[in-house]
């Protein structure tokens, strides 16, 4: 595929569907500086929550995780401010 960046928002791999929306929403955020989607893994059964969960935190942000029922996909998010990023986050996305 190749890589290819917009933004903060830095594409090496397919992103799931739904994804996109989200990663261009949160890399026009102050606190982020870099948005890097990962691999998909595919999952044989098809349940949990669906949505972008943070995962735990990292040297230079978050890594989160993306699930849509089928598939899941790391997102790493790199911060300026982590702790700003996961009080928005969890603003945002309705998480504790």
């Amino acid at each position: 595929m190749g890589r290819r960046r917009k933004g903060k928002l830095k594409v090496e791999h397919h992103l799931l569907e739904g994804l996109g929306e989200i990663l261009e929403k949160i890399s026009t955020w102050e606190e982020v500086s870099s948005v890097i989607p990962g691999r998909i893994v595919r999952q044989n059964k098809g349940r949990g929550s669906k949505g972008l969960f943070l995962k735990y935190r990292t040297l230079s942000g978050f890594k989160a995780l993306y699930k849509n029922g089928t598939s899941v996909q790391e997102v790493f998010i790199v911060c300026k401010d982590a702790d700003a990023f996961e009080k928005r986050f969890k603003e945002e996305f309705s998480q504790n």
